[in-house]
């Protein structure tokens, strides 16, 4: 069901949307791995234009997942929910909170992707259940019930992360099917048997990356990444990649606590390996 109009207030509101409309610059996020309304508005004032709920890896159930949208968007920036799994429920669940669009881990056929699409889009493009009154509030301007439900399936993002090698094999099929295809580089290069090893990345896993944002690009679509810190993320976005995770919540709270201590002890900092 689409409302056919270009400036709907669902779209509107939908901020990473609307950079990858724009096509000015690729849209810079963080991860949300912690539970917590505040940690949400802390990674949301950061200057990201999105922020990843982590619902499969992240300590974030759905309690917490439906603190943190709401937190998120209030301040103007996209929340978007990495799922657990690919079950249906679980894609009903993030968009009913409120959720700009889902990520959903570990798919490995064009059918788990068509799966996925038709449990995101309301009828007739999907088999959505509307009902939630919830999700409207995390949309400024606000839509009412009815303009939701017609704005929904071309104003929220569906996105599928290529981590696997059947994904891989089939990624020139899978990417005309979503908004944006996302890798995840750890799990990518485990599954094609190119582990990161104390971030050094092999040629092998450096070419499957390519190919994955050559696919997007040649589908019109967007391809996002997953990287560890600025200085990857800077080096990806010269690349050409339209959506880049520059680092996750635990990991820079970890890593500043310890930068600080070490400072204080007159030990300098110290350089360490890429780490998720």
């Amino acid at each position: 069901m689409s409302s056919g109009n270009p400036t709907s207030k669902m779209l509107a509101a939908n901020s990473l949307k609307q950079i990858f409309t724009q096509e000015s610059r690729p849209a810079m996020g963080v991860w949300q791995m912690l539970p917590g309304a505040n940690i949400s508005r802390i990674l949301a004032r950061s200057g990201a234009d999105w922020v990843m709920v982590d619902c499969e890896h992240g300590n974030i159930d759905d309690a917490a997942m439906h603190e943190a949208v709401p937190a998120i968007a209030a301040l103007g920036v996209s929340p978007i929910v990495r799922i657990p799994d690919l079950r249906p429920w679980m894609v009903k669940r993030a968009l009913d909170s409120g959720a700009h669009g889902i990520l959903a881990p570990l798919i490995r056929t064009v059918e788990d992707v068509k799966n996925l699409v038709t449990a995101a889009k309301f009828p007739p493009e999907g088999k959505r259940g509307f009902g939630s009154p919830i999700a409207m509030q995390n949309f400024n301007p606000m839509p009412t019930f009815t303009e939701y439900l017609q704005q929904a399936n071309e104003s929220l993002l569906t996105m599928v992360q290529i981590e696997t090698q059947e994904a891989l094999d089939s990624v020139e099929e899978i990417a005309p099917l979503v908004d944006v295809i996302f890798i995840g580089p750890f799990d990518l290069g485990n599954n094609i048997g190119h582990p990161i090893i104390e971030g050094k990345m092999d040629p092998e896993l450096d070419e499957a990356i390519e190919r994955i944002l050559k696919a997007a690009v040649t589908a019109g679509k967007k391809c996002g990444i997953f990287c560890t810190g600025g200085d990857q993320a800077k080096q990806y976005a010269d690349k050409g990649f339209h959506m880049i995770s520059v680092a996750t919540d635990y990991t820079l709270l970890g890593a500043a606590m310890a930068d600080s201590l070490t400072i204080a002890r007159g030990q300098g900092k110290q350089d360490k390996p890429a780490s998720y």
